[in-house]
């Protein structure tokens, strides 16, 4: 085994060639990463100063470099905020119900007095209903003054409105009055009083609209008289009367409170205050030294201290990705570090754009950047080790770009809400194996967020504000959200644009409605089942040594995919039939037995598989010797009298050897899983017995050469399958017992 291992790619070991392994390139990415902290840090961190005088020209365009104060157009705003302001209505509960009921009382009692003249009735009738409409606001009126319950103004406004709209009830309806026996009131009451309720129970503004309802309503309720029908309707218009009303002093109020709550109006941060060629008049020269625009003296100091800041965070990561690589030096090749210089850029830009909305009022929109948007990403696609380091930074970085505060460099509060979401993200999401889960981790990062928030206000101490602390709630609640969404959006391109099996696209690809897996099952049930075992051996003895459980348990899905090329040629579908083997040259069945690892590869690449499952496909067999077949190759030459024109290598697997953890323990599973068919029965001793013969055999093939297995690795392999195998296949039917050991060598060298 080799003592010194080519650099790592997802637990794949390539040749350190090409652009990918080349050190230049990778200090190279370091630089330009070292290039993206100084310039995305610059604005926040580096004062723009001008050596201007009064009454000169300038001879550039001068930018506010944070928010500043316009008291001229905050005045303007003010105007037209109130000039916004809709007139302002007060609806006034208006009892009509009780006057057309009063009314009606006044009628019955009068109808039943003998001693006056129907024409009398008609004449006190014309005086007296009017004179209690009139009566019945009055008393409204004078009570409401004097309880205060609304303004003078309003009451004036109520009784000038109400008497415009006045309802006048023809001169018949009075001589028709007088007709009305008291059991035709009794109803009258019960319709008119529902009638009224109902309509007046809407917002009037113009009472005429709503008595033209009135004969609608009259005409379906249960009055049945002619005379009583059209009283109740003349009654009801009379009372129906508007009940909202415009109320000048709240509306007056209400401009004022709008000229109040005007928010100040910033010059905001990368506005143009003085244009190149402008004229610098007192008022702009006072208002850049207010601001501290003004110097005559450049100083290089701040530049130098963000070169050093950026030096150190570029070189930090840089350092410790490379001790954290072990003795195999840098744990990713430039590809790899390709894809994080992008992560750390994607993820400034979100913060830069946040920073972009923040204003020293609203500093709270900084909490909507989805600063665990990169420790997601890097948790995902590279590993969480790196992720948690790279949260370190971004909280850095966070802390100086979303800080409004002028006389800090960092702002403590957005460093450690940072910090928290993207630990709890890289938490929540870095065994992902659904697309939802990063939904899932976007809500535990948004209540996360929350409660950092929370109670990051709660120990500031300080002015409470309700409407600040919801809003720097809300955002933070936002912001994971936001994040899930990002990140759900990313990983199809991270995973198509730099070859990355991220743990959600092996699942996908796990999926048995998959074209090559539901081919693999109708056309070659035995090869699939087969897979499938393979698949439970290899992931728990991959997960056993610290490998990808998950790539071995999908690449054994597909390693065999080529055999469907030719299905019947292979021990595991040959049921009830003879071996076809049997018939044809030993030459041509290594051939065909061999081609199956190069169909699998082809097949894969035309359905666009991932590299790392088509490589474990061509390299599970490695270089592996077909012994039954050159055996079987031996006897025919000396049954035949010939000397043999074929040697050992003839009969060996193409090849590469496995050059993975991965493809390693996937071919060991599979050679394990096709002897365990051939046992009955199986005790300890004969399975730990055959794994360890297996494991040997490979091993002193050379077959584990240019993988990274250590001799430790292969017994905790060899320990993790043995029990898995007595788990899993205690119920083997064994093969019959006539059937020679060559036999047996075929099974394992056909799968």
């Amino acid at each position: 085994m080799a003592s010194k291992q080519p650099s790592k790619l997802s637990g794949f070991v390539y040749s350190n060639t090409g652009w990918k392994y080349s050190a230049a390139t990778r200090y190279a990415l370091f630089l330009l990463l070292g290039i993206v902290f100084y310039f995305s840090l610059s604005s926040d961190l580096l004062p723009k100063r001008y050596d201007i005088k009064v009454n000169t020209t300038s001879a550039k365009e001068i930018t506010a470099p944070k928010q500043i104060l316009d008291n001229k157009a905050k005045l303007k705003a003010q105007e037209a905020a109130a000039e916004s302001v809709p007139n302002k209505y007060e609806i006034i509960p208006i009892r009509a119900d009780s006057l057309v009921t009063s009314l009606l009382d006044r009628i019955d009692s009068l109808n039943q007095d003998d001693l006056i003249s129907q024409s009398d009735k008609v004449g006190i009738y014309k005086d007296v209903i009017p004179q209690r409409a009139n009566d019945f606001i009055l008393n409204f009126i004078n009570s409401s003054r004097n309880s205060g319950t609304y303004s003078d103004t309003l009451l004036d406004e109520i009784q000038s409105v109400i008497a415009e709209q006045a309802y006048t009830i023809p001169e018949e309806t009075y001589i028709k009055i007088p007709r009305l026996t008291s059991q035709d009131i009794i109803e009258m009451k019960q319709v008119a009083r529902e009638i009224v309720i109902k309509l007046m129970n809407d917002q009037i503004v113009d009472a005429q609209t709503v008595r033209a309802k009135v004969a609608e309503q009259v005409s379906v309720s249960s009055l049945s008289q002619r005379t009583a029908r059209e009283v109740t309707q003349e009654l009801v218009r009379l009372v129906i009367m508007p009940n909202k009303f415009f109320d000048e002093e709240a509306t007056k109020e209400a401009k004022v409170q709008a000229r109040e709550n005007t928010p100040d109006v910033f010059i905001e941060q990368g506005d143009v205050l003085v244009s190149k060629g402008e004229t610098i008049t007192p008022d702009l020269y006072a208002l850049l030294d207010e601001n501290g625009l003004l110097s005559n003296e450049v100083n290089y100091w701040p530049q130098f201290g963000l070169l050093l800041l950026s030096i150190m965070l570029s070189a930090g990561l840089m350092v410790f990705i490379r001790y954290s690589g072990g003795t195999s030096g840098f744990k990713y090749n430039n590809s790899q570090l390709l894809m994080l210089v992008l992560v750390f850029i994607i993820t400034i830009f979100t913060m830069r754009l946040a920073a972009f909305l923040q204003t020293d009022v609203r500093s709270y929109v900084g909490f909507l950047a989805p600063v665990a948007i990169g420790a997601m990403l890097i948790a995902m696609l590279l590993d969480m080790t790196l992720a948690y380091f790279c949260s370190i930074l971004f909280s850095v970085l966070s802390s100086i770009i979303l800080n409004v505060q002028q006389n800090t460099v960092f702002d403590f509060t957005f460093g450690f809400f940072a910090l928290v979401v993207s630990y709890v993200a890289i938490f929540a999401t870095h065994r992902a194996g659904q697309r939802s889960t990063l939904l899932k981790g976007g809500i535990m990062v948004s209540l996360f967020g929350c409660v950092t928030v929370f109670m990051l206000k709660l120990l500031g101490g300080g002015e409470w504000n309700d409407t600040q602390t919801l809003y720097e709630v809300g955002f933070a609640f936002a912001s994971g959200l936001l994040t899930a969404v990002l990140v759900i959006g990313l990983m199809p391109f991270f995973e198509a644009t730099f070859g990355i099996l991220s743990a959600l696209k092996l699942v996908e690809l796990s999926n048995p409605n998959h074209p090559l897996l539901r081919k693999l099952l109708t056309e070659t049930p035995g090869t699939y089942h087969h897979s499938v075992m393979v698949g439970n051996l290899s992931e728990a003895a991959a997960e056993a040594i610290g490998a990808d459980g998950l790539l071995c348990r999908v690449g054994s899905y597909y390693h065999d995919i080529g055999k469907t090329k030719r299905p019947f040629y292979f021990i595991e579908n040959q049921n009830n039939m003879e071996n076809p083997h049997d018939s044809i040259e030993p030459a041509l069945s290594k051939s065909i037995i061999v081609a199956h690892a190069r169909d699998g590869v082809e097949m894969l690449k035309e359905y666009k598989l991932p590299k790392p499952i088509r490589d474990i496909a061509e390299q599970h067999h490695g270089t592996t010797f077909l012994h039954y077949f050159y055996h079987k190759a031996l006897k025919l030459a000396e049954e035949k009298g010939i000397e043999p024109d074929f040697t050992e290598e003839d009969f060996r697997y193409s090849g590469p050897k496995a050059q993975s953890k991965e493809a390693a323990v996937v071919g060991i599973a599979d050679s394990v899983e096709a002897a365990v068919r051939s046992l009955r029965k199986p005790t300890v001793v004969q399975v730990e017995t055959m794994i360890e013969k297996i494991i040997k055999s490979r091993l002193d093939d050379h077959q584990f050469d240019e993988c990274d297995l250590t001799i430790k690795e292969l017994d905790i392999i060899a320990r993790t399958l043995k029990e898995t195998v007595m788990g899993i296949f205690h119920s083997r039917i064994e093969y019959p017992e006539e059937v020679k050991k060559p036999k047996k060598e075929e099974g394992a060298a056909t799968t």
